[in-house]
């Protein structure tokens, strides 16, 4: 809405300003005639820009979605496109109607309407090499690696506001009784990605009815026709009025979906550590960022997903991702595609080795577990060239295969 929005705005913008601005007479004046032809040569060569946008964006979604994965629209999504987009059409309204507006009416006309023009063109000009800078840093892999664990970042800390402390936070009231009766909500629309829930007004629909809503799949999850959405308990809650509270889309975005940063960098990781292009130092810095990202969540309570009413009474229900659900999307995947090269695998170790060390007890269990299987398969697979895999003598201490 507000890349569309932004165009409207600027259009206008141009309509009003290339009205208005032949009619002053500030400062001094010119011919008309050469000023028109000044004013179309503009207009028709900034809007000429438009193409190269969109050469730029093809250019870089082709990218990476080859090259990193084709979930990454970081630079398709980054305002500096559109702004731009709908700043030179805004320029291009302006020099048209300006031009129109001075041919049809006057002599002469002042010299603001053509340095208005100038100025404008300079500022589509910059805002394009903007555009362009942007586009040259979204084909770098650190770049790009930077991008999502910023984002990661600052969704991190909307989130997970509190310190990770078991056993201290308190159960909220848990709402009506069950015995009520439960109502299950069927998804009847199109397959689509959950992208947003808005809670707040979820919570006063479950308030005005006296009733709790559970919600079965979180954000970032494709829900398709006949899939249960939610349940709600204690009353009776429309699937409109659960669909009004959803913001839907085709593909998977960072607003309420922490679990999308770790499945961007493991893609990326993946794809390197592939037969088809192996690079693993590409690997590794993906890793680099994951390891990153784990550390920031290993000392937070992800126990996010539980609203409740100004009474404190439990309203509503979100699933959210627990700590072995980071671990499996970060380090599975790429755990065992790192076993084929020994710089991955390494890598891999050193990560969750400094996990472990630095998270609180009740979750190193699962970070152990896979620190032992890397560990393992790192002695069995590379024995020399794995801390503790051979002898002094040379032996190695690994099993023998057949």
């Amino acid at each position: 809405m507000r890349r569309d929005l932004a165009q409207l705005v600027c259009a206008v913008a141009g309509v009003t300003l290339g009205v208005l601005v032949p009619r002053l007479s500030l400062g001094p004046q010119v011919d008309a005639g050469p000023v028109v032809t000044l004013l179309f040569t503009l207009g028709f060569g900034v809007i000429s820009l438009v193409s190269i946008i969109y050469s730029m964006l093809f250019l870089v979604i082709q990218f990476s979605a080859t090259t990193f994965t084709p979930r990454l629209g970081l630079f398709r999504d980054d305002p500096i496109v559109w702004r731009t987009f709908a700043f030179t059409v805004g320029v291009f309204v302006f020099c048209i109607t300006s031009g129109l507006a001075v041919g049809a009416r006057r002599a002469t006309v002042s010299t603001l309407v053509p340095g208005a023009a100038m100025v404008l063109t300079l500022v589509a000009l910059a805002l394009m090499r903007s555009l362009q800078t942007g586009a040259f840093r979204s084909i770098q892999l650190g770049h790009s690696l930077t991008a999502i664990a910023a984002r990661a970042h600052r969704l991190f800390d909307d989130l997970y506001v509190r310190p990770y402390a078991p056993g201290t936070s308190p159960d909220p009231d848990p709402g009506p009784d069950p015995a009520a009766g439960t109502t299950t909500v069927l998804w009847s629309g199109p397959a689509v990605v959950i992208q947003q829930i808005d809670v707040r007004t979820l919570v006063g629909a479950a308030r005005e009815r006296d009733c709790s809503i559970a919600f079965l799949l979180p954000p970032g999850t494709t829900v398709s026709r006949g899939m249960t959405l939610a349940e709600v308990t204690g009353g009776d809650v429309p699937e409109a009025v659960l669909r009004g509270a959803l913001e839907t889309g085709v593909e998977r975005t960072f607003d309420q979906d922490p679990d999308l940063p770790f499945r961007l960098l493991a893609d990326i990781a993946l794809r390197a550590l592939s037969p088809a292009v192996n690079d693993p130092a590409t690997a590794v810095e993906s890793l680099d960022r994951i390891e990153d990202l784990l550390n920031r969540l290993v000392g937070r309570e992800l126990s996010i997903g539980h609203f409740t009413d100004g009474s404190g009474r439990l309203r509503v229900t979100v699933p959210v991702p627990d700590w072995e659900r980071y671990l499996r999307t970060a380090v599975d995947d790429v755990l065992y595609a790192a076993t084929g090269s020994p710089m991955a695998l390494r890598r891999m170790h050193d990560l969750l080795a400094g996990l472990a060390e630095r998270a609180p007890e009740s979750r190193r269990g699962p970070v152990r577990d896979r620190l032992r299987w890397v560990d393992r398969a790192g002695r069995e697979r590379y024995p020399l060239a794995w801390p503790g895999g051979a002898s002094p003598g040379g032996a190695s201490r690994a099993p023998r295969r057949a």
